[in-house]
């Protein structure tokens, strides 16, 4: 355990690893007068890419953003599925999940910032064999809507140089939501007359819990399986915890297991955050418990 613990990269020594061959990279692009901003396709998927930012960096450098992660919803997502994108950011996510749904199925992609969800509807309109598969929303989930109550700038930008204000963990630089509603998830899905939801990425830097806390119709109806991280660091930045976390997904019938390895793990936040170190997080896999699919 504490081996596969200390193989474990906190973000911001990817970000640096990343800066440090974006340098480079940048270096050449010079020599051949080439700036930072460039549309390729990268398995078989048009981009505008600006490669001063991480996600696109690592799109244009690896193929995909977070290549386990895709390959690990590529196994899991069936022809004709309903997939969730909370948290789609440029659509990194968003289209190889439209490709892995095909034509008869769908992805909603969530994005409360107004940075990133412009990125996401230029990248979704380069793909128009994907785009109707796709439908975005400039939304923030949250656990009861209130009229008025104004979204807060998240995290949506991972720039490979410096700025001042940088999140002192993870890099990340705060966007504003200008144009974002505040809803549940499960109104959502009730005003869409969305029939079943099978698979829900999720990234969302310390707000699952309120995204889940309005996702209860959602999550106990269909239980989805869900694809994401677990980061005590973020969800206490958001006045949560790991612990209240694992209470939801076991409140919502959920079991655990890691991303990487397939195994199970204990539903215990103690436990857990034990695996991560301080700064870091785990990919998982939630999935329905056989007691409540």
């Amino acid at each position: 355990m504490q081996k596969d613990k200390q193989k474990m990269l906190k973000t911001k020594h990817k970000i640096a690893l990343a800066n440090l061959v974006q340098t480079l990279v940048m270096a050449v692009r010079g020599v051949f007068k080439k700036g930072p901003d460039t549309q390729v396709k990268r398995r078989g998927v048009e981009w505008n890419l600006d490669l001063r930012e991480g996600i696109d960096f690592s799109i244009w450098l690896l193929g995909s953003f977070e290549p386990e992660t895709v390959r690990c919803y590529q196994n899991i997502v069936n022809k004709g599925d309903v997939v969730l994108d909370i948290g789609a950011n440029i659509g990194a996510h968003a289209l190889h999940l439209a490709q892995a749904v095909g034509a008869g199925g769908k992805v909603y992609a969530f994005e409360p910032t107004d940075f990133a969800f412009t990125k996401l509807i230029k990248n979704r309109s380069l793909n128009p064999d994907l785009a109707h598969r796709i439908y975005c929303m400039q939304c923030m989930l949250v656990d009861q809507e209130i009229a008025g109550n104004p979204t807060p700038r998240l995290y949506s930008s991972w720039p490979l140089k410096e700025y001042s204000g940088l999140h002192h963990l993870h890099q990340g630089r705060l966007m504003t939501t200008k144009g974002a509603e505040a809803r549940t998830l499960d109104s959502v899905i009730s005003a869409l007359k969305v029939d079943r939801v099978d698979c829900i990425k999720l990234d969302i830097d310390g707000f699952e819990c309120g995204m889940m806390r309005g996702a209860s119709e959602v999550l106990t109806r269909w239980h989805p399986v869900i694809i994401m991280e677990l980061a005590p660091y973020a969800l206490e930045e958001q006045g949560a915890s790991l612990e209240d976390l694992i209470g939801l997904l076991k409140q919502y019938g959920y079991l655990l297991f890691d991303l990487s390895k397939g195994t199970s793990l204990e539903m215990d936040s103690a436990t857990l955050v034990r695996l991560i170190p301080p700064g870091a997080s785990l990919n998982i896999i939630a999935r329905a418990s056989l007691a409540s699919a």
